[in-house]
């Protein structure tokens, strides 16, 4: 469904034959279209040979141990066969420079695809695609028998299954088969197409067929995606499973070699099997006239080819589905296209007896459906396998098409010829600007403004002079050799004593040395660089030449500047004006692709033109997206994601995505009502099923639910009851007493308390209880009653009672506007702290502290139960409409999470300490993921976030790198638990770094772990590894942000606040002592 004939040869009517040149120049790197054609023509259209045929003058010479690894050599002969296999009579050999072989090889070759199409009807390209669909279908049946969990297996809990409100279903992957959803979603949301294909009718006469091969494969075919397409509307499942439409692509084709299908390839023998299937239905409908084809209608263009071939001038209209675009040198589709459009040399067109080829395309019919298929992939003929092109190639959502169009050439031409003429004026002034931005002739180079500006500062500077000597006597020691007085100079008159200075002493030699005088320094060195010799009447012509020659510089450089920037606006909107949109194009699909060449993942994103949003079609997930999101995704240039198939629509075409109408009421149809009465029934029967595993599960969570109940009801030895605390209040407010606590311990507490305010009143509050084992909150009320036993005397419990709770109010502010150390951090220890940095309103706070004062176990003394019954007292006073108990629950379900959060991170960390990354990675995600919803809510809510992301990701590379060494080890035993840690850990966590977008860090750890697996493709392996890395790598690629196959968190222990906050601080403090690896 490319271009259907040889544009450079007019009697050339093979079909796909622009194709297959397009693909031979991407595998094999040759641009020679004669070449490409005559290889076309001796392998008689088969790829594979023309390959070979190409490949063979150019082939590396394997190395040594490369040649050993691969081949066997044969006793006498310098020709190989492959190891392990028996010599066959059909064999031919390549690899010498007998030029008979090649052509007994390439006769045989044809004769053996002739006899298969003879016998199957069925012909090499198609057989190439079934090498993948077999290789799905048995990848899908034996992921049945593996025993570790996969990351997209289905949920038990058919709830996690059901489809939400009017959410578009998702594609099952069944085996490397993200391929097969992109395009088939693709094509499903382009509502005129899939009106064609629901309501398409099988031939009456569908008994008497098929009559070859084609047509017992397509009629099934188009019976099973129908039945695809209505579960697509009408299905109450979240995803389908397209299975049975794959079963009948691979029961078409029998081959065995299993590699991910391309996309391209894929969507252009779809289309043909479509088009196939639609022309049965269209002979069988028409009435005397030529039958119209649907497919053809939609998808199908043509454009006029005007060229010179050996100085001959040749026009052709020639048909085109797909339309092939070259990706390498270019940085927009415009560019893609301008090149597509133009080969060779075409000013050759307008000259007489000229023996250049060269050609021009122009479209003269355009489909209402345009796809554009990019070539991200070349050969790479020194390491002998294909490679992925990364570069970055911008496209837009409307696309005008109008400057490619046959009855607008002559305009185009001209506005080429300007753009061209205006290209090559913007070269000379970008040339001129760079000498004025790169100025000099040494290998370093520099603006020449600054060179100006820095010899004016050079002139302007005056010499302040030093000597060397001096300034060495300033900064020597006392105890040096020499006196600080005496200079070297006199010291060399002066001469060594024989006496003083034996000629044997290395110490007296030293003294000798003289290092100034024997390297001849000038006496007076500047300071720093400056003229040693300026007049005034120099410096003043200098000065005012230079700052005369910087503002000439300057201007020149702005006015170049300016220049340019007005040529490439001029440039940009050449196409614009008002006869050259006329033609618009708006991007309907995007078909990604992710990995290297050899492997990789598919995704698409589909405009929903109806919501006016971007939807990304990743498998089974199906969300909402943004143009943001398409850009870095499907550009290139920033990952191993870019696009590779495009899908423009006729942005005039409104049939194309408008909905369906009733004809008698005018409603717009949708949902099951779209669809023909066969199809209805079918959706509903799999509904009816689905709804069946619902009520199943439901009654099985019923009959659990009634099991548990029963065995609550069964009699348990009481348990010691604790000691009565408020109902409904906080945990972390409960002061925990033991059910045993004395009055002789409460006694004691109290006399030490005493001791403490009597000897310590000037020791802070923290300090004077710290051999008293009570809770924070405890020891500040405590303190705070103490002080204020001098009001509680003098004017009773009441005025006590105020004076402490504003005493301990005045305290706890204090804490919370202090900036202590990570170790040290007070919102652990006391939840107004908490609530006062993060603003809760007064009343929650003033409720808090009263509950606290109120607290059962504050009855250490007289005076502490007399304050404890009026802090009770004001609590019942508080009416209902004074304190929104909901806001004040929400608060302190805030605060719960916060010490949960703590929790999860200070484990983690400590697991990680221990590097006991396995058990860390659990407390460290879901530390990440709590803290992040707190600090949702505002920057104090919670923890440092890039300190929990930056072990997070640690935790993972860690683990990647542990995994890949097993992998590597090659035993089976290490290389199935490294892949079970991949696939169990490291792959259900990387939607969580990826979901981000901000988070560069975590975006560069997740390529990195990648590229280290994608490294392994071309090296060289067991098969049993092979088919493993092949299995696990989509798993890996896959972007999407949807959570999978996640643990549930782990279980916590039950902390005091003292331990809470002794060994966050330990954890705090072994963190600052250790390097942070990069944070």
């Amino acid at each position: 469904m490319t271009v259907e004939q040889n544009v450079l040869q007019p009697g050339g009517a093979a079909k796909h034959q622009q194709t297959f040149l397009n693909q031979l120049r991407e595998i094999t790197g040759i641009n020679d279209i004669q070449v490409l054609q005559q290889a076309l023509k001796d392998s008689n259209g088969n790829l594979e040979l023309a390959v070979a045929f190409l490949t063979a003058k150019n082939a590396k010479v394997p190395q040594q141990e490369e040649a050993t690894y691969y081949q066997t050599a044969l006793p006498g002969n310098d020709r190989y066969i492959s190891v392990g296999s028996q010599a066959d009579t059909n064999v031919i050999d390549l690899t010498g420079d007998d030029k008979d072989d090649l052509q007994r090889a390439i006769a045989l070759s044809l004769e053996e695809s002739n006899r298969a199409f003879r016998e199957t009807g069925i012909t090499d390209e198609e057989q190439a695609i079934s090498r993948v669909l077999e290789a799905s279908i048995a990848e899908n049946k034996a992921s049945l028998k593996r025993t570790h969990p996969e990351v997209w297996s289905d949920s038990p809990n058919p709830y996690d299954r059901k489809r939400q409100d009017n959410c578009p279903v998702g594609l099952k992957n069944v085996g490397n088969t993200c391929w097969f959803s992109a395009v088939i979603q693709s094509l499903f949301n382009l509502l005129e197409f899939r009106r064609l294909v629901l309501n398409f009718n099988p031939p009456a006469n569908a008994q008497d067929l098929p009559r070859n091969q084609k047509e017992h494969r397509n009629l099934p075919f188009m019976r099973e995606l129908r039945y695809l397409f209505a579960l697509l509307v009408g299905s109450k499942r979240k995803y389908v499973d397209p299975s049975r439409a794959v079963e009948i692509l691979k029961d078409a084709f029998k081959s065995n070699d299993s590699q991910q299908q391309d996309v391209s390839e894929f969507t252009h023998k779809l289309l043909d099997w479509l088009e196939d299937a639609f022309q049965i239905k269209a002979e069988e409908e028409r009435d005397g006239e030529k039958p119209k084809n649907p497919m053809v209608e939609l998808f199908y263009g043509r454009f006029l080819a005007v060229g010179v071939l050996e100085g001959k001038k040749f026009e052709n209209t020639e048909m085109f589905g797909q339309y092939p675009l070259q990706v390498n040198g270019f940085k927009d589709l415009h560019e893609c296209l301008e090149a597509a459009m133009i080969e060779g040399e075409i000013e050759s067109l307008h000259s007489e007896n000229s023996a250049k080829s060269g050609q021009e395309h122009w479209f003269t019919e355009l489909p209402p459906v345009l796809t554009f298929e990019l070539s991200r992939f070349e050969f790479n003929q020194a390491l002998g396998r294909p490679e992925k092109i990364h570069n970055k190639l911008e496209f837009p959502p409307i696309l005008y098409l109008d400057r490619y169009m046959h009855k607008n050439r002559e305009l185009t031409r001209i506005k080429r010829d300007e753009i061209k003429r205006l290209k090559e004026y913007l070269t000379v002034l970008q040339q001129r600007l760079e000498r004025y931005l790169s100025y000099g002739s040494g290998p370093k180079r520099f603006p020449l403004v600054d060179v100006l500006q820095y010899a004016l500062e050079f002139a302007s500077s005056k010499p302040v002079c030093t000597s060397p000597v001096d300034d060495l006597g300033a900064s020597a020691p006392s105890s040096g050799t020499l006196p600080a007085q005496t200079s070297p100079s006199t010291i060399e008159q002066q001469g060594p004593s024989s006496s003083d200075v034996p000629s044997t002493s290395p110490v007296q030699r030293s003294v000798i040395h003289k290092p100034f005088t024997q390297s001849r320094i000038p006496p007076d060195l500047p300071m720093h660089p400056a003229p040693r010799h300026i007049t005034e009447e120099e410096l003043s012509v200098l000065e005012g030449c230079l700052h005369r020659w910087r503002t000439e510089v300057e201007n020149d450089t702005r006015d170049l500047q300016e220049s340019i920037s007005r040529i490439h606006r001029t440039i940009e909107l050449m196409y614009f004006d008002k006869t050259m949109i006329q033609v618009p194009y708006r991007l309907h699909a995007v078909l990604v692709h992710e990995g290297q060449a050899n492997a990789g993942h598919y995704w698409a994103y589909i405009y929903d033109h109806h919501q006016n949003r971007w939807m990304k079609y990743n498998d089974i997930s199906v969300t909402k997206s943004t143009w943001e999101e398409l850009e870095r995704d499907s550009f290139g240039g920033y990952r191993n994601a870019s696009a590779y198939c495009l899908m423009y629509i006729n942005d005039k075409e409104q049939y194309l995505i408008e909905e369906e109408f009733n004809k008698e009421t005018g409603q717009i149809l949708v949902g099951m009502d779209t669809l023909p009465s066969d199809l209805r029934d079918y959706v509903k029967e799999d509904n009816k099923r689905f709804e069946k595993e619902l009520e199943e599960w439901d009654a099985e969570l019923a009959q659990k639910a009634q099991q548990e109940k029963l065995l609550s009801q069964i009699p348990r030895a009481p348990a010691p009851s604790p000691a009565p605390v408020q109902a409904g209040e906080p945990e972390y407010l409960e002061q925990p007493s033991r059910t045993d606590l004395s009055k002789h311990l409460k006694e004691d507490s109290v006399q030490a308390i005493n001791k403490a305010l009597a000897e310590q009143e000037d020791r802070g509050p923290e300090a004077i209880m710290d051999t008293v084992m009570l809770t924070p909150n405890m020891q500040g009320i405590i303190m705070a009653i103490g002080k204020a036993r001098n009001v509680y005397d003098r004017c009773g419990p009441e005025a006590g009672f105020f004076k402490a709770i504003k005493l301990e109010y005045t305290r706890l502010l204090k804490l919370a506007q202090e900036d202590p150390p990570p170790e040290c951090d007070y919102r652990l220890r006391h939840a107004i702290v908490y609530f006062i940095q993060n603003q809760a309103p007064k009343k929650i706070i003033e409720r808090t502290l009263l509950e606290q004062f109120g607290d059962h176990n504050l009855s250490f003394d007289e005076r502490c139960r007399n304050i404890m019954k009026v802090a009770q007292a004001k609590l019942e006073m508080i009416k209902p409409d004074e304190v929104n108990m909901e806001e004040y629950e929400r608060w302190h379900q805030d605060y719960r999470n916060f010490r949960e959060t703590t929790m999860f991170l200070m484990v983690g960390l400590e697991f990680f300490q221990k590097k006991s990354y396995m058990e860390a990675l659990l407390y460290l995600i879901y530390a990440y993921q709590n803290n992040k919803e707190l600090l949702s809510k505002g920057p104090y809510r919670g923890h440092d976030e890039e300190l929990i992301s930056h072990y997070r990701r640690e935790c993972l590379l860690k683990l990647n790198e542990h995994a890949a060494a097993l992998f590597e080890s090659g035993d089976d035993q290490e290389v199935n638990n490294g892949l079970i840690i991949m696939n169990e850990l490291i792959v259900p966590c990387l939607p969580l770094l990826l979901v981000d977008e901000m988070e560069e860090k975590d975006i560069v750890a997740v390529e990195d772990m990648r590229n280290r697996w994608c490294s392994y493709l071309g090296q060289e392996m067991e098969p049993n590894l092979q088919e493993k890395l092949t299995d696990f790598l989509p798993k890996l690629l896959d972007c999407s942000t949807e959570i999978k196959g996640f643990n549930d968190p782990p279980k916590l222990p039950s902390y005091s606040t003292h331990e809470l906050c002794e060994r966050y601080a330990r954890i705090m403090l072994s963190l600052s002592r250790t390097p942070a690896d990069g944070r």
